[in-house]
């Protein structure tokens, strides 16, 4: 009888831990995060307005560098990104995002993310033309 409850109360503990760590895994995998920005933002190709935004990993498995923001309940798709890996020299314990100047008033732009507990992170590709100004700024 003993035998029996504990290998109940085992078969509630092991279904409990798969029904839990399914989540946990699945915001791993796509780095699901809820960023707010308090002034707009821009991103290649789309100014986000002040707000708060979901940032994630695309479903796809042979590119993990495709960024997708949607808006604060990940219902509206803002904008897709192609970004490039960024490594730096210790795990980002929190989020972590590197934010650039802008001339003249424009945007900062957002220029790299890092997801918690990573050291690569991902780092957001810009025209010719806007990497120019940012390089600019940096030096002024």
């Amino acid at each position: 009888m003993k035998f029996l409850k504990l290998c109940m109360i085992a078969g509630f503990i092991i279904a409990f831990t798969l029904i839990f760590e399914l989540p946990a895994h699945a915001n791993d995998e796509n780095q699901m995060t809820k960023l707010t920005f308090s002034k707009s933002v821009q991103v290649p190709g789309r100014i986000l307005p002040a707000g708060t935004y979901q940032f994630m990993l695309a479903k796809n498995d042979s590119n993990r560098n495709i960024v997708e923001i949607f808006d604060a309940d990940g219902t509206a798709l803002y904008a897709t990104i192609q970004t490039i890996s960024a490594e730096r020299g210790r795990k980002a314990y929190r989020t972590s995002v590197t934010l650039a100047q802008r001339p003249n008033g424009q945007p900062e732009a957002l220029v790299t993310w890092f997801y918690p507990g990573n050291d690569i992170g991902h780092e957001f590709v810009y025209s010719k033309q806007v990497e120019s100004e940012l390089a600019k700024a940096a030096n002024n």
